[in-house]
């Protein structure tokens, strides 16, 4: 997601640390020890710990990748006003569990300005309802990639027994805009939402971070009592992203940990339910639109934001 967009308002920055501390290893164990595999074997490291207990995927899905011209879904000219069901979900540790995913932006966006600049409340005040989202310098776009991983993700948690609903699935012209998202997530009680996006910083600015909600009590928003689990999971998904893409937190968002806490994001403020964000990597940077760009990094990807949800759903 590009921090121009109206639910990213730019952050002020902060220079960059040094080694990560004795704090940031305590609270990331697993993003400490993915950075040490990134910077020995140049990012592709594709196991590692979190120093949280994880379930790998034992599938096919989860070890071999679809190659990267694989064929996008359709985009319906009707809008839906519902989450894309979810197939049954098979026998396995998270039967009865309900995970969301959120792909950020939405392929039509780009068709429909009006409708996407209207401004709608998130609780603090209000934004417009959703952006077109970002894209590398060849043209690969953000709503392109979100959808993709979340297939993936998809395919990876139905195999884990979870019910998984998307927000949208390219099946509708535009949006949803940003507090319908978080409302659908609220309305299926889910035990865990991701929103899956990537980022439109300069070149240079390299890496992933896990953005969580701050505590918000304002008009609409309350996020107090998911601020603490909210943590949790985002910590987990930092962890084993770190652990099986190899990928390093933001160098130029954070502390260099991976984990950035926002209170002007409707998508977070409206949730009632354990949600965070993560922006996989930057766009605009050609090493890492590189990864962005590749089938089997984004199965990588795909699966290290899995385990985490996993992870954080078995406890």
């Amino acid at each position: 997601m590009s921090y121009a967009g109206p639910d990213f308002e730019p952050p002020q920055p902060r220079r960059r640390r040094g080694p990560l501390t004795v704090a940031l290893a305590a609270l990331v164990p697993g993003a400490l020890l993915g950075w040490l595999v990134y910077e020995t074997v140049g990012g592709s490291g594709d196991d590692g710990g979190s120093g949280r207990a994880s379930v790998r995927s034992s599938s096919p899905a989860a070890s071999s990748a679809p190659s990267d011209d694989a064929k996008e879904p359709s985009v319906s000219p009707k809008p839906t006003a519902t989450p894309s069901a979810s197939a049954p979900a098979a026998s396995g540790p998270l039967k009865g569990k309900v995970v969301v995913i959120d792909p950020g932006h939405n392929p039509g966006n780009f068709r429909h300005a009006s409708e996407i600049n209207r401004t709608v409340d998130i609780g603090t005040n209000s934004k417009e309802c959703d952006t077109t989202g970002t894209s590398t310098n060849d043209g690969y776009t953000e709503a392109k990639f979100t959808l993709d991983v979340a297939h993936r993700m998809r395919t990876l948690l139905q195999e884990q027994g979870a019910t998984v609903k998307l927000t949208q699935d390219g099946d509708r012209p535009f949006g949803p805009c940003v507090d319908e998202r978080a409302r659908i997530g609220n309305q299926a009680k889910a035990d865990a939402v991701v929103s899956i996006h990537a980022d439109g910083s300069g070149a240079g600015n390299r890496g992933f971070h896990v953005i969580l909600p701050g505590a918000v009590d304002a008009g609409a928003a309350d996020t107090r009592a998911i601020v603490g689990p909210s943590r949790d999971l985002g910590e987990r998904v930092a962890g084993r992203f770190v652990a099986v893409t190899g990928s390093a937190p933001s160098n130029y968002i954070g502390d260099g940990g991976g984990l950035v806490t926002r209170k002007d994001l409707g998508g977070l403020n409206l949730s009632t339910v354990p949600k965070v964000f993560i922006e996989c990597g930057n766009m605009r940077d050609s090493k890492d639109a590189a990864l962005l760009t590749s089938g089997a990094w984004r199965q990588k990807a795909a699966q290290g934001i899995s385990e985490g949800i996993v992870s954080f759903l078995r406890g």
